[in-house]
C-alpha cells in the first residue's frame, strides 16, 4: 500500500512518500500554495502519477488538545480533497512534528537556508511515519 503524507501549513504543503509495501517513510516535496483549489488539484495529479492508495494528513491540534484555527483549514482542505478522489484519508496527530523535523535537520547539520526548503516535507514523512507504525501495530 504506497501512501502520501501530508502536512499543510499555511503557505505550503510537505510531502512524503511510502515505499510500496508501506514500511518507510520518505521526504517527497514540498508545494508552495496560494489557494486550497489549485493545491488539491496538484495532490490529485500526484496522486495519479505516483500509484497513490491511502492519504494520510497531519491533524494539527494544540498542545492542550484542543481545536484552533488550523484545524479549520485541514478540515476545509481534507474535504475538499475529499470530493475529487475516493481514496481513504487518514488524520495523524502531527503535534511537534515540525520541532522534531528541526531537530532532526539540526542534528544531522543541514544548514539552516536548506533547513527551510525541506522542514514540511521531513515533517510529513514524520508524520506518515507514525502512520505506518500504528497500521504495522494493528496487524
Amino acid at each position: 500500500m504506497k501512501c502520501l503524507g501530508m502536512d499543510l501549513g499555511t503557505k505550503t504543503l510537505g510531502l512524503a512518500t511510502s515505499d510500496k509495501l508501506g514500511m518507510i517513510a520518505s521526504p517527497y516535496k514540498t508545494i508552495r500554495y496560494e489557494n486550497l483549489d489549485d493545491l488539491v488539484d496538484e495532490v490529485i495529479k500526484l496522486i495519479k502519477e505516483l500509484r497513490i492508495e491511502v492519504l494520510v494528513l497531519g491533524y494539527p491540534k494544540n498542545m492542550n488538545n484542543s481545536l484552533g484555527f488550523a484545524i479549520e483549514r485541514t478540515e476545509n482542505f481534507k474535504n475538499l480533497l475529499a470530493a475529487k478522489t475516493d481514496l481513504a484519508i487518514e488524520l495523524v496527530d502531527e503535534r511537534l512534528s515540525t520541532v522534531e523535523a528541526e531537530k532532526y535537520l539540526i542534528s544531522s547539520d543541514v544548514r539552516r537556508e536548506n533547513r527551510k526548503k525541506i522542514i514540511d516535507s521531513v515533517a510529513a514523512s514524520l508524520i506518515l511515519d507514525t502512520y505506518l507504525r500504528r497500521v504495522e501495530g494493528n496487524k
